[in-house]
């Protein structure tokens, strides 16, 4: 009932690129929101930054995703690209240290584009809030240019 005294959150974007609706992403665990909801970035950059304030809970050992959890019980988790868990960290390089507080739009992981393209890879970035139960409302920039560590592009309340 007193929903609007709720105090609203934001990610930004994790990387430079313009933001597209999950429901576009081509591949059905993003698409269809199987991990949790958010948006994706069709990346132009080469670093991935924290999109909140948070604890960096796990960078995955192919260094192509992290997650991280924010004060709010928040938990995020980025993606970067498409099957690029097959490349076992090809064109990844790991910037921050697992389990350490990290800032919004401090690296986390830097990539080399063009290695990572040449293997025939996507580097469409999904942003998830994978666990949705928490989240009381969820709003998205989508279609808009953005840079990493500065422009929100999702809002949302927790319950």
């Amino acid at each position: 009932m007193f929903g609007f005294f709720k105090k609203a959150f934001k990610l930004v974007a994790p990387v430079d690129g313009k933001v597209i609706d999950l429901s576009k992403v081509p591949d059905e665990v993003f698409s269809q929101r199987l991990v949790g909801d958010g948006v994706a970035i069709d990346s132009t950059g080469d670093t991935i930054v924290a999109p909140a304030d948070g604890v960096l809970k796990m960078i995955f050992k192919t260094n192509h995703a992290f997650a991280l959890v924010l004060e709010n019980r928040a938990e995020i988790l980025v993606h970067i690209g498409l099957d690029t868990v097959a490349l076992n960290g090809y064109g990844f390089e790991r910037i921050a240290e697992e389990g350490k507080r990290v800032k919004k739009g401090e690296p986390i992981i830097r990539i080399n584009r063009q290695a990572i393209e040449e293997k025939g890879c996507s580097l469409i970035t999904p942003v998830l809030i994978t666990n949705m139960e928490i989240i009381d409302e969820l709003n998205f920039s989508i279609d808009k240019d953005v840079r990493a560590g500065a422009d929100e592009v999702v809002t949302y309340k927790t319950k």
